[in-house]
């Protein structure tokens, strides 16, 4: 007896899952999402689903992976732009950091896991391994705006500052949402608001001189 022809997977399909899946993580955050939910949102059954991606997690893996691929791609762009200055640089990223979070906010609690885990394998898959630092044009525009200015600060820190001023809201969003009422709606308006804030911020710690 003959065995039945595995099913040709279709890319519209699996790319309508991955869209339900996006919406249904979002809104009802990775742990209280179930495939089924998934299922009901993308009009598709269980049984595909499960063909396809094999389990929530394995779907949830390609989705945030796929992402955090997308973005890399498009701040390598920003950061090698020899159009635009240091100051520019960084408002544009951090406004990309927030529209992508704002979007996906789910991903910087799978970052942290992920890091936690195993970094190597996780900078690995998200492309980080093949970018040059130091061919960076925004490194030779820090470079040339600390030799002007003198600066003894280690550039670590303003990298950590924008990371954790971008970053940190969007992981302690329930607490913060919880304490203050804030809906959904009020914390992304918010977040909109640090998109013209921390450029400030940032260029306050660059242009201030140290107390002796």
């Amino acid at each position: 007896m003959k065995a039945k022809p595995e099913i040709e997977k279709n890319a519209s399909t699996e790319e309508k899952i991955k869209e339900a899946a996006r919406r249904v993580f979002t809104k009802k955050g990775y742990a209280a999402a179930r495939t089924r939910d998934i299922a009901e949102e993308s009009g598709f059954n269980l049984a595909l689903i499960n063909y396809y991606f094999r389990s929530k997690e394995k779907l949830f893996d390609i989705i945030i992976m796929e992402n955090l691929q997308l973005f890399i791609h498009s701040i390598m762009g920003i950061v090698n732009d020899p159009d635009t200055t240091l100051q520019e640089k960084i408002e544009i990223l951090i406004s990309h950091y927030i529209d992508m979070l704002v979007k996906n906010p789910y991903i910087p609690l799978f970052v942290l896991s992920e890091i936690n885990a195993d970094p190597k394998k996780l900078i690995a898959k998200i492309g980080f391994d093949k970018m040059q630092r130091g061919d960076m044009y925004l490194v030779k525009q820090w470079k040339e705006l600390a030799a002007a200015k003198k600066l003894t600060i280690n550039p670590v820190h303003i990298l950590v500052n924008v990371l954790s001023m971008t970053i940190f809201p969007f992981v302690a969003s329930p607490l913060l949402r919880n304490r203050t009422g804030m809906s959904m709606e009020q914390f992304n308006a918010l977040m909109e608001e640090r998109k013209k804030l921390i450029p400030i911020w940032i260029s306050a710690m660059i242009n201030t001189k140290p107390h002796p």
